[in-house]
């Protein structure tokens, strides 16, 4: 690291701690040159995904978006804010461990109902009348059944 007032590139690290929320490292660092002091951060390098939307577009994976789905899913359901975040923290990990570049849109679904599912299925049903787009009565009915292991 280069000293920020001498620009020297010999330092020592004299105090290291996780910061608040734990997705980084603070590096309080000295400057073996002028002897000053000065704070650096360490956090993983994440790679960017890509979702492949099922008309074929791309955005940029934004698990705050499966956030807004699971909880409008949950709504009025006893599925604290909490485990909700989980579920989500969860599949996102699920996504940046499939080490692909892309990652269809339709997988991201698939993870998300598949832990639904196991939390409330409720949530469950809820979730996958507006992912998998039941066009009427009997979609949703086969739907259940599946749910009720009928199917």
């Amino acid at each position: 690291m280069k000293c920020r007032y001498c620009l020297s590139t010999d330092s020592k690290v004299v105090d290291s701690r996780p910061t608040e929320d734990g997705t980084s490292i603070r590096r309080r660092r000295e400057c073996i040159t002028c002897g000053k002091r000065f704070t650096t951060y360490e956090k993983i390098e994440e790679i960017p995904i890509m979702v492949v939307k099922k008309d074929g577009s791309r955005e940029m994976f934004d698990s705050d978006k499966i956030l807004m789905g699971v909880r409008k899913a949950c709504e009025k359901r006893p599925v604290s804010a909490a485990r909700q975040e989980q579920l989500v923290e969860d599949v996102a990990r699920d996504v940046f461990n499939f080490l692909e570049q892309e990652v269809k849109s339709e997988t991201i679904g698939e993870l998300v109902m598949t832990r639904l599912k196991q939390v409330d299925e409720v949530a469950y049903v809820r979730f996958a009348s507006v992912y998998r787009q039941f066009k009427d009565i009997n979609t949703f009915m086969d739907e259940l059944k599946l749910l009720l292991g009928e199917g």
